[in-house]
């Protein structure tokens, strides 16, 4: 018979396993997480909550055609929620599978509105070159996010891929800003200004390293447009400027020195 005492055991446990099931998909490394819903839908396989958490571990993990997969078998079932259907979007996208993530995005409600939403929503007017649309929608995303960086850098490269070279620049720097560790914006950035005939890095926090990274992609853009003596100079101070040996600059300087001696 139970006791007094045993009564918080089966309510304590379930608060448990939701605190542990969250702190796999926050803290944990990535295949870990995958690991442990694994093992927990193994033993428990008509848990949905477990279902969810494999999902999501899944994509972490950048395993998104499987996280697709346990997705699509949650919506069959008919236990999907309106965030498995974003997660099986997000899943999707990263699978380039633009048509499907369209049909998603329709069985989503327009309100209330999220970060996630509107940047699915962004890309996907970005891929049928909707670009009102997109601008809509990533500014919404950047409303709805004390973090903007990563939607400010989408903006950005959608605004690259129209031409608009001025506002991407833009876009890229308040990326920057936001978060000053995003080198995929700072690479952006130096590529956005390249383009522009722009050859000398911007005023922005990088690492040794990641300058001479810079100034490499900056002279293969110089390259493209014919300025050799421009991606020479680049070059030269991105093999000055890393802290170790840096081979891919290294060689292209070679080549650029050996072409210019024939």
């Amino acid at each position: 018979m139970a006791t007094p005492g045993d009564a918080p055991t089966a309510p304590l446990n379930v608060v448990d396993a939701s605190n542990l099931n969250e702190l796999m998909l926050t803290v944990a490394d990535p295949e870990q997480a995958v690991a442990y819903f694994r093992n927990a839908l193994a033993a428990e396989p008509d848990r949905v909550e477990f279902r969810r958490g494999y999902a999501r571990a899944l994509q972490r993990a950048d395993q998104h055609a499987e996280a697709a997969l346990v997705y699509a078998k949650l919506i069959e079932d008919g236990l999907a929620n309106t965030e498995d259907r974003i997660g099986y979007a997000e899943a999707l996208a990263r699978s380039n599978a633009w048509e499907e993530v369209e049909a998603q995005l329709a069985q989503l409600p327009e309100m209330p509105s999220s970060y996630r939403m509107n940047m699915l929503r962004a890309m996907a007017a970005d891929q049928r070159g909707d670009w009102a649309a997109a601008d809509r929608y990533y500014e919404a995303a950047r409303r709805l996010t004390p973090r903007p960086a990563r939607a400010l850098n989408n903006w950005g490269v959608s605004k690259m891929s129209r031409g608009d070279l001025e506002a991407a620049e833009k876009a890229f720097l308040d990326a920057v800003t936001y978060d000053p560790k995003l080198f995929s914006a700072k690479n952006n950035l130096v590529i956005a200004r390249g383009l522009q005939g722009k050859f000398t890095l911007p005023v922005i926090p990088m690492t040794e390293e990641e300058k001479a990274q810079l100034l490499h992609n900056l002279a293969l853009i110089a390259l493209r447009q014919g300025k050799e003596e421009v991606a020479r100079s680049l070059l030269a101070e991105a093999v000055a400027t890393h802290p170790r040996h840096f081979e891919a600059a290294v060689s292209k300087l070679a080549a650029l020195d050996a072409a210019a001696r024939r």
